[in-house]
């Protein structure tokens, strides 16, 4: 009697402690994340760029769009706007806080939109073009340490806590060293792998740290995939009349 008193609380005292190392772990996979997010963030400078965007449908053929998009992320701002193909030139994407409006040009009209949609028939979502929150959108599943090419990486799952984002579960591979997300798997409701998302190359721009290269794989449409490159990077200061949408119907004209 007196061996099994000793076993159970021997095996209790390792569950209490495997618990406590599991809690530490998962609060320190929770600080990586709130660093992606924070160093993928331009919290005192403005953001702008243009946006070359090939997307690649096996029926629709190998299309091309160019994209001059403006950032703002105190206040949660960006404007997205269409130069080529010409059939689409003058739309744009304005988000003001929570509210995101799509303008058409030829009906000169402003339309609610969400940034769980898709941009333009690509494999973008509009809530790619906003700032990463990681840390605020999703709660940590778990994790494990792997291998992605020759980087040794953290395996994370995670489960969304916050309806906005576009996919409830996501996967990500992100450098042990650096904690930069190398590569990411998006997930429905029923956990089918609906996107992946390759980041192979990363640039400092002003105090961020952010990817200027995207692959984004349809994993629902075989051979169906964009290819994003960020070309005039600046961190300007943008004037304040960008963000409104007396300025989308000005410059749409």
């Amino acid at each position: 009697m007196e061996r099994l008193r000793f076993v159970f609380w021997a095996l209790l005292a390792l569950l209490v402690l495997s618990s406590g190392v599991l809690a530490q772990d998962l609060r320190e996979i929770e600080k990586i994340l709130e660093k992606i997010d924070a160093q993928s963030r331009f919290d005192d400078q403005d953001f702008s760029a243009l946006m070359t965007m090939i997307v690649e449908d096996p029926e629709k053929g190998i299309e091309k769009m160019v994209v001059r998009q403006f950032r703002r992320d105190d206040g949660r701002r960006f404007l997205l706007l269409i130069q080529e193909p010409s059939t689409q030139k003058g739309q744009g994407y304005l988000l003001e806080g929570e509210n995101l409006w799509f303008y058409d040009p030829s009906s000169r009209k402003f339309a609610h939109t969400s940034l769980k949609e898709t941009f333009q028939d690509s494999d973008a979502r509009n809530a790619d073009f906003n700032q990463w929150t990681y840390s605020s959108s999703y709660q940590v599943e778990g994790y494990q340490e792997d291998v992605l090419g020759k980087f040794q990486v953290y395996l994370i799952d995670l489960e969304a806590v916050d309806e906005t984002v576009p996919f409830p579960f996501v996967r990500l591979w992100v450098t042990q060293d650096s904690h930069l997300v190398l590569k990411s798997e998006e997930y429905s409701l029923t956990r089918r792998l609906m996107r992946s998302s390759l980041f192979p190359k990363y640039a400092q721009v002003g105090g961020a740290l952010i990817p200027t290269q995207l692959i984004l794989v349809d994993e629902l449409v075989e051979g169906k995939k964009t290819q994003i490159a960020l070309s005039e990077i600046s961190v300007s200061k943008i004037p304040d009349h960008v963000f409104t949408k007396s300025y989308v119907e000005r410059v749409s004209r």
